[in-house]
């Protein structure tokens, strides 16, 4: 057993780091020790529990109250928000879609539906709009990552099953014009759902933050993952809906095979207990105090960063966002010498020991363009290590100024010519040879990646997508 388990801590060693704040993507540090504690302790409990029947292991039910009920304070739920605990944001912002599509249909919809957003809204929307056959409707944003509501309003017909406004948007940190356009899909009988995975459990305490939750009528539905902000391992998520009629139809049922009923609040079957539990112990020993106490660290780590950033020439903050994330871009009013590229800033950061995400250029339907950007998740526990971070953002910044971009179109014109763009994709080995060509055969966490988004923006998504895909599946093949 021992073997076995240095075998793993060896696996482990090549990982980012997941405590300290060194890595300002993907992991959320509280920087409370006896809360990982706790958790393992409450997962190894509820271990051997299966998720798949709470009249068999009613502790799942008990819990998933606690944890809905706790989120339903935070987010100004009334007795009528009920709603599930999912395996993550993915799996909340699915169902938000497949039921908002449903009911769309059992209230007189035809055809094929739309899913209203705003080009910031999370991935997981375009995967759910495939999944359940709705048209994804991508209304463009402004440079700094807002939406004018009126973009999205205008856009409002029969069609429409649900639109979605963030809170925040990952990309740029911006809070979406929710008042206006769940009141304006209210009025529309149009559902609208607030996607609040990265936010919900720090909004609720973030200073002078807009009223942009249940309080808000024409809100009927918000999905908040207790495995970022809520300080759970992953995955565990909440998703809320106005109403038992709303909710009741995310579910799956049938009797119609002969064996036990099957009823399914989620898209996942059994499913481990062990997430739920840790949930559970941390929202108990947190309480609104403890996570009211998280929140402002957040908020001040916010505040320095963005006042670092303000001295750094050549780098500047994206718009203005509210809560926990920072996207950093390059300061176009003044001269290209003296800019910060945001992503030769993050291949410098690594070297330094700190790790931020690179965010590519990013086209819009209607042909304007969000610039590159390098997305900061701030968490608690950086506001001890905040002065290391602001010395090396400082000096990752100077030793790249004026640095052009990557330049990808060399690579993307060798692409074109080979014949590959939106209508025709390499297939798995050719996907292979032109990731090698373009020094992206393995990746590790220090690894430059400026060169490898430089192509993601010039190549046809299509085509970008195929090599993604085949970059991460060689990941996990068997040698």
């Amino acid at each position: 057993m021992t073997g076995i388990l240095d075998r793993l801590r060896a696996l482990r060693a090549g990982d980012a780091p997941t405590h300290g704040g060194h890595v300002l993507a993907y992991v959320y540090d509280s920087g409370m020790p006896e809360l990982d504690e706790l958790a393992d302790a409450a997962a190894s409990l509820a271990r051997p529990v299966n998720g798949l029947d709470p009249t068999v292991f009613p502790s799942i039910a008990a819990m998933e109250r606690d944890v809905l009920g706790f989120v339903r304070h935070a987010v100004h739920g009334g007795r009528d928000v009920v709603g599930s605990v999912t395996s993550g944001g993915t799996e909340s912002c699915l169902l938000a879609v497949k039921t908002a599509r449903d009911l769309w249909r059992s209230e007189g919809g035809t055809g094929r539906p739309r899913l209203l957003a705003p080009a910031t809204a999370h991935a997981a929307f375009q995967k759910a709009a495939r999944m359940f056959d709705l048209e994804y409707d991508s209304v463009p944003c402004r440079p700094d990552g807002t939406v004018d509501p009126d973009d999205l309003i205008v856009r409002m017909d029969d069609d429409v099953a649900l639109v979605v406004v963030s809170a925040p948007a990952y990309p740029s940190g911006a809070l979406d014009p929710i008042r206006p356009v769940a009141a304006a899909a209210k009025a529309r009988g149009i559902r609208c759902h607030v996607d609040a995975c990265f936010g919900g459990l720090v909004l609720p305490w973030w200073p002078d933050a807009p009223v942009w939750d249940f309080r808000i009528h024409g809100v009927t539905s918000i999905s908040a993952d207790l495995h970022k902000f809520g300080y759970a391992p992953k995955g565990v998520s909440v998703l809320l809906h106005r109403g038992r009629r709303q909710h009741r139809a995310q579910f799956f049922a049938t009797t119609r095979w002969p064996g036990y009923p099957v009823v399914n609040p989620t898209l996942l079957g059994s499913k481990s207990a062990s997430p739920l539990a840790a949930a559970w112990a941390i929202v108990q020993r947190l309480g609104d105090a403890g996570f009211a106490e998280l929140t402002a660290s957040i908020a001040r780590v916010a505040r320095d960063i963005r006042a670092e950033v303000e001295g750094i020439r050549g780098l500047t903050v994206m718009g203005d966002p509210v809560g926990p994330a920072i996207a950093l871009i390059a300061d176009t009013s003044v001269p290209a010498s003296e800019r910060v590229d945001p992503h030769r800033l993050a291949d410098e950061l690594a070297q330094h020991g700190w790790k931020i995400q690179h965010q590519p250029g990013f086209a819009q339907a209607d042909g304007s363009k969000l610039p590159r950007s390098a997305h900061l998740t701030l968490t608690p526990v950086l506001e001890r290590n905040l002065r290391g971070f602001r010395r090396a953002l400082t000096a990752a910044s100077d030793a790249v100024r004026g640095r052009g971009p990557a330049d990808g179109r060399l690579l993307a014109d060798a692409v074109r010519m080979l014949g590959y763009g939106a209508d025709r994709v390499p297939g798995p080995e050719a996907s292979w040879r032109l990731l090698r060509i373009a020094g992206a055969g393995s990746v590790k966490p220090d690894q430059p990646m400026s060169t490898l988004m430089a192509l993601i923006e010039e190549l046809p998504a299509p085509v970008a997508e195929a090599l993604l895909t085949e970059l991460l599946a060689r990941f996990s093949e068997p040698r």
